[in-house]
């Protein structure tokens, strides 16, 4: 199993694994291997919360916003033909390919929109392995958050590969694509 340090790379495992991971803990499977994590720290929660608040209103439900998408806390996502179960901290669909959400606790429709929270635990994995997946499934746009540094990055996919479209550090008010729409104020997502 592995644990985030690499432990059992290579090795193929199924989905009946994800059964005995402990609640208390994450489990994934990215590229074949089993990763388990801890839950996030509070610093990583709160910014994931956060932010998650802040999508809900003008883009999940349109109240002072455009509306247009369905936000999830940790969807997981399973993409057809690749074995992975992925588990972003927060993943958005514009509504026009998921009009309704369906009745599953898996999702193998591929978010258009989905960031991940960085944490010391999860760091090699959301920007490596986790990375490509996405590519593969052709996830259009990917936000790191990193609540102990306070940036946020944003990467756009472009004809296969992923490409750095902003960069934003500090606690200033940002137009951030896809939901530009809405000035976020990044301090908001800060623990303090």
């Amino acid at each position: 199993m592995g644990d985030g340090n690499g432990s059992g790379k290579g090795k193929s495992v199924s989905y009946d694994v994800l059964e005995d991971v402990p609640p208390t803990k994450v489990g994934e499977i990215i590229e074949g291997e089993l990763v388990v994590n801890p839950r996030p720290a509070s610093p990583h929660a709160r910014a994931a919360s956060k932010l998650g608040g802040w999508l809900d209103g003008p883009f999940d439900e349109g109240n002072n916003g455009p509306g247009g998408w369905v936000i999830l806390d940790e969807p997981e996502l399973r993409f057809a033909g690749t074995g992975d179960a992925l588990v972003p901290d927060l993943a958005g669909w514009r509504r026009e390919r998921m009009p309704r959400i369906p009745n599953t606790p898996v999702f193998s429709l591929a978010p258009d929109w989905i960031c991940e929270v960085l944490s010391p635990s999860t760091y090699r994995w959301d920007r490596g392995p986790k990375m490509r997946v996405y590519a593969r499934a052709g996830v259009e746009w990917l936000w790191f958050i990193d609540p102990l540094a306070e940036g946020l990055e944003i990467h756009r996919l472009q004809e296969g590969q992923w490409r750095l479209h902003e960069v934003h550090l500090g606690s200033g008010t940002v137009n951030a694509v896809p939901f530009d729409a809405v000035p976020l104020n990044l301090s908001r997502l800060w623990s303090r």
